[in-house]
Formats: C-alpha cells, sequence, structure tokens
C-alpha cells in the first residue's frame, strides 16, 4: 500500500486546491477520480471549472460509484491517485438507497456504502501507488430535519472515520488553510 492522505473540511474550505498542490509535487502519472454528477446546470458548471484547474496531463475518470471495480478494468499504472470527493461518491450510494426522499432505506444504505467503502479500501491496500482523498466533514453542523439527510451524514461519518483510521496523514482544511490533525510514518 502506498500513502493515504485524507483531506477533510466544509463546503469550500479548499480541499480541492490542497490536494492539487499536493499533486504537484509528483513526477509522475496521475489518475484524478472525480465522482460528482451534473444533475443541474449549477453542478454542470461547478465540475466544468474543477476540469479547467487540473493539469491536462492527469488521467481522469468520472466513476460516481463503482471505483475499485472501475479501476481493476482500466489496469491503471499511476503514482497517484486523487479521488474527490468521498463526499460526492457516499451521496450518490445514498441517494440509489432513497426511492423516496421522506423514505430512505437505510438497510439498503448500509449494503452500498459499507460494500463500495470497503472495496476502496482494499483497492488502496492493494495498489503501490499513493492516494490523495478528499471528503466533506459535515459532522460539525446542525443535525438535518429530514431522515435522508441524517442518513447520509452518518454514512459519510463512518466512511471518513474508516478511510481516517488506515490515513497515514489526515488535514482538516478551515478557510484555505491546511491544519494536520493525524500524521503516522
Amino acid at each position: 500500500m502506498g500513502r493515504l492522505t485524507l483531506i477533510l473540511g466544509g463546503a469550500r474550505s479548499g480541499k480541492s486546491t490542497f490536494a492539487r498542490r499536493l499533486a504537484d509535487n509528483y513526477a509522475g502519472n496521475v489518475a484524478f477520480i472525480a465522482t460528482a454528477q451534473a444533475g443541474d446546470t449549477e453542478m454542470a458548471m461547478r465540475i466544468a471549472a474543477h476540469q479547467r484547474e487540473r493539469p491536462a496531463h492527469w488521467i481522469t475518470l468520472e466513476i460516481p460509484h463503482g471505483i475499485a471495480a472501475t479501476w481493476r478494468s482500466q489496469a491503471l499504472a499511476v503514482e497517484l491517485a486523487i479521488l474527490d470527493c468521498l463526499t460526492l461518491l457516499v451521496s450518490n450510494l445514498v441517494l440509489q438507497a432513497a426511492p423516496e426522499p421522506d423514505a430512505p432505506d437505510e438497510k439498503h444504505a448500509d449494503v452500498l456504502v459499507t460494500e463500495e467503502i470497503e472495496a476502496l479500501v482494499a483497492l488502496m491496500r492493494e495498489t503501490s501507488c499513493d492516494w490523495i482523498v478528499v471528503s466533506n466533514e459535515v459532522g460539525l453542523g446542525l443535525v438535518p430535519p429530514y431522515p435522508l439527510g441524517r442518513l447520509y451524514r452518518d454514512w459519510l461519518g463512518w466512511a471518513n472515520q474508516r478511510l481516517a483510521a488506515i490515513a497515514d496523514e489526515v488535514y482538516l482544511l478551515v478557510a484555505g488553510i491546511p491544519v494536520p490533525i493525524h500524521q503516522f510514518r
């Protein structure tokens, strides 16, 4: 397993910019895994802005879920993989388990999120490349007033904890400032 760096923070805190800055130090191939889906015009504009900010020589994979299976099918040879972001990956999965916003299927979400995150952890352990994972820290705010929001917050919190447990470094981004909160090795 290569090194794993987990970057947490609030919305628009500078997480992706910090991840790109860390990636600037890599001389080899970089794979950028984008999990966002353009469900509306505003999101499409955000995705386009992120695409313009990435170096053209990076390999970009747009994978809303099923990252480990897609990675293996591509047989990628890279020195660094950036996953941006875990937040939207978990959201994509939780929404699959919610046929109606007011009635999320918690058991289905449990299966989808657990399988995805465990497959991702296994992939990280079997690859020799380094990983940078970007995710929002959503547990510091108000408790969502609706079941789907609470389910999402809980599963993203679990996913963040799962990756932090195996990470070599964890940073919390506050107003664009990276604060190291965990470092091993």
